[in-house]
This record gives structure tokens, C-alpha cells and sequence, in this order.
């Protein structure tokens, strides 16, 4: 392979991963929700809409996924139970609620899951970090009556996306294999060992109702799922969905770990330079 085509394909998958992560963090597009749950279980809608326009010219050097046997057919699963159920309970959801609501109701779920992100910045000896996120936490509780309005964001105070699958890389535990979860979706073998303290630091465990905990779980699952609506056409057009769902979580997660300045490949550099010395 020459130089030239090197280069273009190192720069065209991180072109790809920008898409992902500036489309992720635009809040006119999608709220980043911090409940594990509902964030894994509609990240292959997210990745596909953002990949489609990347279909045309895939990485040359796929990634190892040991397990893609078993993580197409939980793929297909995941597929057929958004189409039977999530879906058209999301289209009658977003029929029936205005967008200012559902505004709200997206801010409310993303600030119950904030002590959880605060607590893994802690974890991972980010203190000043944490001491923000609590007090975005605070600010929104407060004075933005329960998280519906975003007080915070107008004060300066940025919303973060930290889990305990994050927390566990700065520590220096490997990913392993790449693995998708029924019902959950994307993930590594690290993300799923993970999952239990997420849903630990869930606020909703402390509400001390159970039926209240699992309508809460319900509205949050329709709420995002209804935000990614708009989203379908490019899906139902992508060629491989699978494979591009697994690179844009795969990197979306080398995003965040790394707080949204990962490490530069030394390959990359090399192709780069030498690239611009031949021109």
C-alpha cells in the first residue's frame, strides 16, 4: 500500500470518529444520557445514523472480534425487539408529547444518572471534575426544579460522560473482546463487568418504589429511543450495520476514556509526515 492511500485510511477512520463524537455531543441532536441501560441499549441507532455517511469506504484492517458470531445474532435480537416493541411505543410518544417536554424529560434522566459520573471522576483522581459535576448536580436539582431545565450548562458548567467501564480503563484493566449485550447492545468484556456498579449508582435505586423505579426505566427507554426517530432512513441505508456500530462504539469509548483528547497514533504521525514530504 503506498503512502498516500496509508495515510487517507488512517484519516479517514478518524474522520469517521469526529462525526460520531461531535454528532454524540451536540445537545440539539441527542442529550448523552448516563444511565448504562438505556445509553447501551440504543447505541447501535446512534453509531449507524453517524457511520452511514462513512459506508463507502470502510477501515482495510478490521478490528479482531472473536465472539462476531454470537454478537451478529444478539445484534439481530436487539434489531427485532426495537422494531416489534420500542419503536412505535417511541412514535406514539413523540406524537403525543411536545418537543419542550420532551426536552425535560430527557434533562431529568441525564441529571438522575449525574452522581454517577461525579463519583467516577473521583474514582478516577479527577477531583476538580467531580467537585463541577457535583455542583452541576446541585444546580439542576435545585434550580432547574429536578433537572428539567439545564441551569447548569448556561453557567458554564459542561455536562460529562463517565461509567465505571471508564473508570476501570484509567486503571489499566484491558478491554477485551468487543461484545454485544441482549438488549444492552455495544460493549467490551470490560464494560460488562462494569454494569453492575452503574446500576448501583443509579438514583432510581433509591427511590424506595418499585413501580415507580421501572416506569421511570420505561419513559427513559421510549425518551431516548423517540430522539433518534429522524434517525432511521440512514440506518435502514447502511451496508454492514454491525461492523459500523462496532468501530464507532469502539472509538467513541477511546473518546471518552481519554476525555476527548486520545492519544495521537505514532503510526499515523509517521504516514502524516511522510505523506507531506512526498508532496
Amino acid at each position: 500500500m503506498s503512502r498516500a492511500r496509508r495515510w487517507l485510511r488512517v484519516n479517514h477512520k478518524n474522520y469517521c470518529a469526529r462525526r460520531l463524537n461531535g454528532a454524540l455531543a451536540n445537545p440539539e441532536k441527542l442529550t448523552i444520557m448516563q444511565d448504562t441501560f438505556c445509553n447501551r441499549l440504543l447505541g447501535i441507532v446512534i453509531a449507524l445514523a453517524i457511520l452511514n455517511g462513512c459506508a463507502s469506504n470502510p477501515p482495510t484492517e478490521p478490528t479482531k472480534d472473536p465472539w462476531e458470531g454470537f454478537n451478529r445474532g444478539v445484534t439481530s435480537f436487539n434489531n427485532g425487539a426495537d422494531k416489534v416493541l420500542i419503536k412505535p411505543l417511541a412514535k406514539g410518544y413523540r406524537f403525543v408529547t411536545p418537543d419542550l417536554v420532551e426536552r425535560g424529560v430527557s434533562n431529568v434522566f441525564s441529571n438522575l444518572g449525574y452522581p454517577a459520573v461525579a463519583f467516577n471522576n473521583l474514582l478516577q483522581g479527577k477531583g476538580k471534575t467531580a467537585l463541577a459535576d457535583t455542583g452541576r448536580f446541585l444546580i439542576n436539582s435545585t434550580i432547574g426544579v429536578a433537572g428539567i431545565f439545564d441551569v447548569a450548562s448556561t453557567m458554564g458548567l459542561e455536562e460529562n460522560n463517565e461509567g465505571f467501564g471508564q473508570t476501570l480503563a484509567t486503571w489499566g484493566v484491558p478491554s477485551g473482546p468487543y461484545l454485544v449485550l441482549p438488549f444492552l447492545g455495544p460493549s467490551t468484556l470490560r464494560g460488562a463487568f462494569g454494569l453492575p456498579v452503574d446500576q448501583a449508582l443509579d438514583m432510581r435505586n433509591y427511590l424506595n418504589n418499585t413501580g415507580l423505579e421501572d416506569k421511570l426505566l420505561v419513559l427513559q427507554i421510549i425518551s431516548i429511543r423517540a430522539g433518534l426517530l429522524p434517525l432511521d432512513e440512514q440506518i435502514e441505508a447502511a451496508n454492514d450495520p454491525y461492523i459500523f456500530v462496532r468501530e464507532a462504539y469502539l472509538q467513541r469509548q477511546n473518546f471518552l476514556i481519554y476525555d476527548g483528547e486520545p492519544p495521537e497514533d505514532e503510526e499515523e504521525f509517521e504516514i502524516e509526515d511522510d505523506f507531506d514530504a512526498d508532496l
